[in-house]
């Protein structure tokens, strides 16, 4: 993953959970902010670093709080079922008054579910160099992308000897603040006064704070007007035939015009190219020349690789296509499963791409995916029913759609085509049959192992992921096809 040079002399604010990881007995509480800096500086971030240690400091030694304290890490006071979600507002908070360039460091073992679906989402609209660091990794790391990640042991090891006191480096002394109460102070004796007194222990059993936290961008809207960046820009299609079919009657020549009517109502008017996956042998004929009359490429595939072949086609794209540009998912599955959407939502973090959505049934969960538009494909199909619409081929504005001629691929065999016969002729091949494994008598039997298959897929994409091929080593998923036996590998691009 490319570094941002801006945010390497930029601020640096770190939450840390205290109640996950813990200062070890007999560990001098000033040495934690050296090890934290000394982490940052070995990768070349030089911002200034403020700490703010959460946790019930009712039960933290006194000792444990001065030492923080000397070195200009500011401690908060929070019940332990409550620590998350507090943490979780301040950084929301954070972000609100501090724009990028700035780097983000969550110090927790809880950085999963909600709180990891709601910060992948805010990252997809404002990146920050964000690191983690934690003393039991979570199982659920394949959303958040991070350009770091340390053992809480392993930071507490970077640093040895005396640490110093508090230096000029500090932007501001360190606080004591009681979350329960909204009190702040900068005595540690008036601190601990005040949490052991009468009005404290009243104010937590009328008021106890809120364990459930709040995700800011639930409420956030489905639909955007297009930012000058982005008006412009590109726009790449990827389109499931299967979950968001032609309806019967439906002249396919409209899908295009229809889909370059709706993102140009909301101030889109980049040039667009569409690839549709499906399998040829499912697509009538009329369809097929249909949609390549108006410039729509068909990649045949198989159902229980298609979403990968999707995944695998964004991954090219958009590394010939750098941001700003933007991405429109036409699916069903991709738009509700975390998993299916997890490299795309990574790609998201990562650089400045636009995301839309379309689907036939809108999902029971708001999507991980951050969009600046959806539809459902019926009233997305209905826009060029009622509104008039020059088709246009995605290189050449100029071409009339007669010109214009889609692409047939087979993902399979890796074979592209510009005429449909010949496309045809290539499926009824010998090498076609060879390397799909299968004859079309087996074809039921394939399709009832449909749903394991797409488990398995997806189990690779996970796995793949946790041992290090994430975006930063661009993945692409080679399927190698066996009479017997479909499995899927991956290879560095």
């Amino acid at each position: 993953m490319s570094r941002n040079n801006a945010a390497e002399t930029a601020k640096i604010e770190v939450w840390w959970d205290m109640n996950d990881c813990t200062i070890p007995e007999g560990y001098d509480a000033r040495r934690v902010r050296s090890g934290i800096e000394r982490a940052f500086e070995k990768l070349g971030y030089s911002g200034p670093v403020s700490i703010t240690a959460y946790g019930d400091q009712k039960k933290t030694p006194c000792h444990v709080l001065r030492g923080l304290s000397s070195t200009g890490v500011a401690v908060a006071h929070t019940n332990s079922d409550s620590t998350r979600s507090v943490m979780y507002r301040d950084m929301v908070g954070w972000r609100d008054q501090n724009p990028p360039p700035a780097t983000m460091m969550i110090i927790s073992n809880q950085v999963e579910g909600d709180l990891t679906w709601d910060l992948a989402r805010l990252q997809q609209r404002t990146k920050y160099d964000l690191f983690l660091a934690y003393s039991i990794k979570s199982s659920d790391d394949l959303l958040l992308v991070c350009y770091a990640n340390w053992r809480w042991e392993q930071l507490l090891e970077e640093e040895g000897g005396t640490p110093p006191l508090v230096t000029c480096r500090l932007s501001s002394a360190a606080m004591f603040y009681c979350k329960s109460c909204n009190l702040d102070c900068q005595s540690l004796e008036k601190f601990r006064k005040h949490l052991s007194s009468y009005k404290h222990g009243l104010e937590e059993a009328i008021n106890p704070p809120d364990t459930q936290l709040f995700c800011v961008t639930k409420a956030w809207a489905r639909t955007y007007p297009a930012t000058p960046e982005h008006a412009t820009a590109k726009i790449h299609v990827l389109w499931d035939m299967n979950d968001c079919p032609i309806p019967e009657g439906y002249d396919a020549r409209r899908v295009r015009p229809s889909i370059e009517r709706a993102v140009k109502e909301i101030g889109y008017t980049g040039p667009v190219s569409i690839t549709a996956f499906a399998d040829q042998k499912e697509t009538p004929d009329h369809h097929l020349l249909a949609l390549s009359s108006t410039g729509v490429d068909f990649a045949h595939t198989l159902f229980w690789v298609k979403y990968s072949r999707m995944i695998t086609e964004f991954e090219e794209w958009t590394e010939d296509n750098p941001a700003p540009a933007t991405i429109m998912i036409i699916s069903d599955e991709v738009a509700s499963s975390q998993y299916l959407s997890s490299l795309i939502c990574r790609k998201l973090q990562e650089s400045n791409y636009n995301c839309f959505l379309a689907y036939s049934v809108r999902p029971f969960e708001m999507p991980i995916l951050l969009t600046s538009a959806e539809w459902l494909w019926d009233s997305l199909l209905a826009v060029s029913e009622t509104k008039r619409h020059l088709l246009h081929k995605c290189c050449s504005r100029s071409e009339s759609v007669v010109e214009s001629s889609g692409m047939f691929y087979c993902l399979l065999c890796i074979c592209d085509c510009e005429s449909l016969d010949d496309f045809k002729k290539h499926l009824s091949s010998k090498e076609h049959i060879h390397e799909v494994g299968y004859s079309p008598k087996t074809k039921r039997v394939r399709e009832d192992n449909n749903d394991f298959l797409n488990t398995k897929v997806t189990f690779a994409v996970q796995s793949a992921v946790k041992s290090g091929y994430n975006n930063k080593n661009i993945l692409t998923l080679v399927h190698i096809k066996e009479r017997d036996k479909n499995y899927t590998k991956y290879s560095k691009a």
